[in-house]
């Protein structure tokens, strides 16, 4: 597969879809990156703790970092009565990168701290397989600054905003790849995940992530150092914009990159 020009950088140009009037304003006010800062700060100042279960990280957090968590979208908040702890559900994806990327958090383990972050990479790869490719898609996006959730009910892996999904739409769903993945391989698989893309407004992107890792270094997540995303943008083409009759019809915007079209 030929290197594919990277999408996102020129993507921030696309106009977003703000919820409410205002939204935009109070989004230039309060970046998502100043946002994780305070974060980082805040959460390793008070050395925040997670419990590590099956399929997901239990945070307990004070109320103003519980804020926090909400304004960079971290986790889900779990109702509880107790007042002076608060609880947030985070996916491994979320917890790994608390840990490893901004070093901000400490995770247990049937009440044993899991000293580095190998011991929870191991666990977590051990619950799915997976999780090396998710998390490197997830990171991957979340240091470009876009916000991600799950994207289980549009039928994807993330939807992607560039902003806090209370004041802006999400702008793509994100399909995660990886070498031996079959999706996307057949033209039907490629029209079903346009079309509901479509259908939703948002733009697919393809995350197709390359692992040059060698079988030993997959045990450590210093692997993720080898592993390489490519970005694929893929949408419908539309006949109407290559007729002759120019007058009626707006030239199609051409662009550099990767950006698939199917009629």
């Amino acid at each position: 597969m030929k290197n594919l020009v990277p999408r996102l950088n020129q993507l921030n140009s696309m106009a977003p879809r703000w919820k409410w009037k205002g939204a935009e304003a109070k989004a230039l006010a309060e970046p998502i990156s100043k946002s994780i800062s305070e974060l980082r700060v805040s959460l390793a100042k008070t050395e925040s703790s997670g419990s590590l279960s099956s399929c997901n990280v239990l945070l307990a957090v004070e109320p103003e970092q519980a804020e926090l968590l909400d304004r960079c979208c971290f986790g889900r908040l779990v109702l509880s009565a107790e007042k002076v702890k608060k609880w947030i559900q985070l996916s491994f994806e979320e917890a790994f990168y608390l840990l490893y990327n901004l070093k901000c958090i400490k995770i247990y383990f049937q009440g044993r701290c899991l000293e580095n972050e190998v011991d929870t990479w191991m666990y977590m790869k051990s619950k799915r397989p997976n999780f090396p490719i998710f998390f490197k898609a997830y990171s991957h996006l979340r240091s470009k600054n876009w916000v991600l959730r799950s994207g289980l009910q549009y039928g994807v892996d993330f939807v992607a905003y560039r902003h806090h999904p209370s004041l802006v739409h999400s702008e793509f769903s994100v399909l995660v790849q990886s070498g031996d993945s079959d999706r996307l391989r057949v033209w039907s698989d490629i029209h079903c995940a346009v079309r509901l893309s479509g259908s939703v407004a948002k733009t697919l992107l393809a995350l197709h992530v390359s692992d040059n890792s060698n079988k030993d270094d997959l045990n450590l997540p210093v692997c993720l150092e080898n592993y390489v995303v490519e970005e694929q943008t893929i949408s419908r083409w539309s006949p109407e914009l290559s007729r002759e009759d120019e007058a009626t019809n707006q030239k199609p915007n051409v662009t550099t990159g990767s950006n698939l079209k199917i009629p």
